[in-house]
């Protein structure tokens, strides 16, 4: 099972891959989404489900689909003890879904696809700290 410092590696690898909505291909475009399912399949294999298409507003018709996904294929953790390899899930309001994933690479950064640019590697900020919803950890993975 992966570890987190491979899940880290992977997740890394993608950096500076242009941000293009539903797309999942390292080095050609993704979106937040796509990263995630991309670090999914080179450190797990084959994604367990596709995700159907969706638009840019998909999050603001009310289902959370995201964290239903999540809770899915992944183990779900107390959102303030992430650590390295684990994934985040971000809300912009208390009323809203879950919107934005990113892939902490320790407890103070993360890696995401940020729109408009490219997957990059950032600082968790209190701004982040502040929208963050929920932790999840990837399924049968060891420490280390």
């Amino acid at each position: 099972m992966p570890t987190p410092h491979l899940i880290v590696a992977e997740a890394r690898s993608w950096i500076g891959t242009p941000y293009r909505h539903q797309a999942s291909l390292k080095g050609v475009g993704c979106d937040c989404l796509g990263l995630l399912r991309g670090v999914w399949r080179g450190v797990m294999g084959q994604e367990p489900e596709l995700p159907p298409p969706y638009s840019a507003d998909w999050a603001e018709a009310g289902a959370d689909t995201l964290v239903a996904a999540a809770r899915r294929h992944l183990v779900e953790i107390d959102r303030a003890a992430f650590e390295a390899g684990d994934v985040l899930l971000f809300r912009w309001r208390d009323a809203l879904p879950a919107k934005h994933c990113a892939v902490a690479a320790s407890p103070d950064t993360m890696i995401h696809a940020h729109d408009g640019a490219s997957v990059v590697e950032v600082a968790v900020h209190p701004w982040w700290r502040r929208h963050l919803a929920y932790a999840f950890r990837f399924p049968d993975r060891s420490c280390g």
